[in-house]
C-alpha cells in the first residue's frame, strides 16, 4: 500500500496468447497461492495492465466461502445486477495482515476476456461477486481500505480475530 501504481488506472491489454503475458499469468497463479489469496491483480505485482487472477477450491483465509472457479480475467466490465449489498471481511496481498468490513454489491455481471482473447460472460452472487470487485478495484487504483465505511471495522486480523491464526 502506497505504491502510486496503485493508485492509478492500468492500461488495456491489446495482444493475447503472448509468451509474456502467459508468463505473468504464471507468475501471478504462483504467487496468489503462495500467500493464500483468493485473487490477485496485475499492479499488484508491477504491472499496470488489466489482468486479474481469482479462484480456489477452499481458502484457509475465508474458510466459510464457496469455491470460486479459477479465472484470468482480462479488460473486465462489471455490472451490478441488484441494489443488494452484502458487507463482508476483506484483506489483500498489498495491504498485509489487515482486514476491514466492506460492503459489496451481492449480484453482479463481469464480462471480459481470458488470455487467448476468448469471451467471458457471468453472472454471479456472494462471495464470488466480492472477489471480482475487489481484484478490479485493483485495475482502476482502489484498495479496499478506501471502501471501508466505518474505520473502527478496519485493523490488524490478529486484533479484530483472536481467535483466529494463519
Amino acid at each position: 500500500m502506497g505504491h502510486p501504481m496503485l493508485l492509478e488506472q492500468s492500461k488495456l491489454i491489446e495482444e493475447f496468447d503472448t509468451p509474456e503475458l502467459h508468463l505473468l499469468i504464471k507468475d501471478m497463479i504462483e504467487t496468489m497461492e503462495a500467500e493464500d489469496g483468493a485473487g490477485l491483480a496485475a499492479p499488484q505485482v508491477g504491472e499496470s495492465i488489466q489482468l486479474v487472477v481469482f479462484g480456489f477450491k477452499d481458502n484457509s483465509r475465508y474458510p466459510d466461502a464457496e469455491e470460486v472457479p479459477f479465472t484470468v480475467l482480462i479488460n473486465p466490465t462489471i455490472k451490478i445486477l441488484s441494489d443488494d449489498k452484502e458487507d463482508g471481511w476483506e484483506g489483500c496481498l498489498s495491504v498485509p495482515g489487515m482486514r476491514g468490513l466492506v460492503s459489496r454489491a451481492s449480484h453482479i455481471n463481469y464480462k471480459g476476456v481470458d488470455q487467448y482473447g476468448q469471451k467471458i460472460d457471468r453472472n454471479v452472487e456472494g462471495f464470488h461477486a466480492r472477489v471480482v470487485q475487489h481484484e478490479c478495484d485493483h485495475l482502476f487504483g482502489v484498495l479496499y481500505p478506501m471502501r471501508i465505511k466505518d474505520m473502527k471495522q478496519f485493523g490488524f486480523h490478529e486484533e479484530l480475530f483472536p481467535e483466529e491464526s494463519f
